[in-house]
């Protein structure tokens, strides 16, 4: 017990101190594919001290929720690392605290807060940017229930550490239409989620054009640290999903050996910058949709993950 209580604050640190230098390979990687020099990988560290150095300044106008919205923000990610298999083939402490649904439901918890936090204040920019998210999660949250159901059909489950094997055990469902589908979907939901292009330009700083950016607006100091480090989590954590439980579930720990924790670490920061380099080829390839085209993007990414279900169902591989 002792073990997996360890391995469980591995998992939170991997996830907790190693998010922002992700951040920064991927932005150093879009500069150079730009054919400009960027900043340095580090330097996601660096804007993160420097806020956490300033002062905070809270609008007179602003309530509780606008104070506490940064702490959740921060937290849900690092709550979500204990319910999936960032590390470890093996469940640990927390894994059947709550399925893949539930994660889910963490993360958009977070968001929730963050776009009352953005209207709480009363400027314009951030109850303008708030109601674009929400109208992404809206149209998120449907797929992500549909990706769930056909993970269940197909993993007899939705408890991150049961559909991974799933994958890895033979005969296994890797190859089967219902999983490459679902697989595309989920990564479509990823980029909106997190707010990469084509939904939305992390880069962006035109307060009318901003999406997911336009929540942490009014936030300074501290706070601001927070906001921001909790989206550099919540990228992190859809990776690990992404690729731990449903693309390449391979690679992690099956023991509680020390060596075994570390070689996981290793392989699952390669397949990462992996997962890192693929968004740098989508996001040098592609532009941000006009805002009437991103409900055309996620209907897609619904319709993809319905048709993964039906594959499934037709397939006989309902329980």
């Amino acid at each position: 017990m002792a073990v997996h209580v360890l391995l469980n604050i591995l998992q939170v640190a991997f996830v907790l101190g190693l998010s922002p230098i992700f951040v920064g390979v991927l932005n150093r990687l879009k500069e150079v594919v730009q054919s400009k020099r960027g900043p340095s990988i580090l330097q996601p560290y660096r804007d993160l001290g420097k806020l956490f150095a300033k002062d905070e300044v809270v609008s007179s106008e602003s309530s509780w929720v606008f104070r506490v919205a940064p702490y959740i923000a921060f937290i849900c990610p690092i709550f979500v690392a204990l319910l999936i298999p960032v590390l470890t083939r093996f469940p640990l402490f927390f894994a059947f605290a709550g399925d893949m649904l539930a994660a889910g439901s963490v993360l958009a918890l977070g968001g929730f807060f963050a776009a009352l936090a953005a209207v709480d204040t009363g400027n314009p920019y951030g109850p303008m940017g708030a109601s674009r998210t929400r109208m992404v999660s809206f149209l998120v949250e449907p797929v992500f229930m549909i990706v769930f159901f056909t993970v269940s059909f197909v993993a007899g489950s939705t408890i991150p550490y049961i559909v991974q094997t799933k994958w890895v055990t033979p005969p296994g469902s890797f190859f089967e239409p219902a999983h490459l589908l679902l697989l595309l979907a989920f990564f479509m939901i990823v980029l909106a989620e997190a707010g990469r292009i084509p939904v939305d330009n992390p880069s962006g700083h035109f307060e009318l054009a901003m999406i997911d950016e336009s929540k942490g607006l009014e936030y300074s100091g501290r706070a601001a640290a927070l906001v921001k480090w909790g989206g550099y989590m919540k990228l992190t954590v859809l990776m690990i999903v992404f690729l731990n439980v449903l693309l390449v579930p391979w690679g992690l720990a099956a023991t509680p050996d020390p060596l075994a924790a570390a070689l996981a670490v290793l392989l699952v920061v390669v397949k990462i910058l992996g997962f890192v380099v693929a968004l740098v080829i989508i996001e040098s390839s592609l532009s941000k949709l006009r805002l009437f085209r991103i409900t055309e993007f996620l209907g897609a990414s619904f319709i993809i993950s319905v048709a993964a279900m039906m594959s499934q169902l037709f397939s006989g591989g309902a329980p």
